[in-house]
């Protein structure tokens, strides 16, 4: 089994050690290694799955909404976030889902986190099509550096959300980061974590971003990009061999 990470920047990225350990625990012959591709490199990386040399692909910034574009089916979390970033060969074709969906899903409704808090998601790219469709349902608002485009998302998801200025606030909301800001220590801004409930900031690097270190501090439920990482990649590693992952075992290799 051959499965490829397909995104700009990868180079960081704690994928492959994660996938190729649980590979590894299960006995499975798979490889998963990971390739810097621009969208021309994205639209031949999908051809090479469709006709077999790869068998799927995990699919991350910025490529989640063209990989929608260029699976040949997609699932029903995938449609309403209109963006992938699980692909696999199925029957000659490309299918596309959407694990950051029940990833962050299981994340926010798990032992610690407000039940009942309004979320404020950040970001009007794939990864925030994807939260506000995990949290559809609560009370939802959304910022994003360019207004229109967060309203844009509110309607292309059918999510029932408030759009807020960016930087703003929302009072005991459960604050989920789903731009790039906190991967090379930018700040979000002290006042939108600072009257937070909880914080999900999704990137991860070297070092904690500002945001996580400003949550730890202040005491509110925190979870960062290697906790989005390991349950997103238990729910596509099941999607691509059909087997319960080893969560232990990926988390391990972090």
């Amino acid at each position: 089994m051959k499965i490829v990470l397909l995104g700009d920047p990868v180079a960081h990225s704690r994928s492959p050690a994660m996938h190729n350990a649980a590979f590894d625990a299960l006995g499975i012959n798979g490889e998963y290694t990971a390739r810097r591709v621009d969208p021309e490199g994205m639209r031949s990386a999908v051809d090479e799955i469709r006709y077999g040399r790869f068998d799927g692909a995990n699919v991350t910034m910025p490529h989640k909404e063209m990989a929608f574009d260029l699976a040949d089916r997609v699932s029903e979390d995938a449609l309403r976030a209109g963006a992938v970033n699980t692909l696999m060969r199925t029957r000659g074709e490309v299918w596309g889902h959407n694990t950051d969906v029940p990833g962050i899903r299981e994340i926010v409704e798990g032992p610690g986190w407000p039940v009942s808090a309004p979320v404020l998601v950040l970001g009007t790219g794939g990864a925030a099509a994807g939260a506000l469709v995990a949290v559809a349902g609560r009370n939802v608002f959304i910022s994003g550096r360019r207004t229109a485009a967060a309203g844009e998302l509110l309607e292309r998801t059918r999510i029932d959300g408030t759009v807020v200025p960016w930087g703003e606030a929302v009072d005991g909301a459960i604050v989920i980061n789903a731009t790039p800001l906190g991967m090379n220590g930018e700040s979000l801004g002290a006042d939108v974590v600072a009257t937070a409930a909880g914080l999900f900031d999704l990137t991860y690097g070297s070092a904690p971003s500002p945001a996580v270190v400003h949550g730890g501090r202040i005491g509110i439920p925190v979870a960062d990009g290697k906790d989005m990482l390991v349950a997103q990649a238990r729910f596509s590693f099941e999607i691509w061999t059909g087997v319960e992952a080893p969560i232990d075992v990926m988390r391990a290799a972090l």
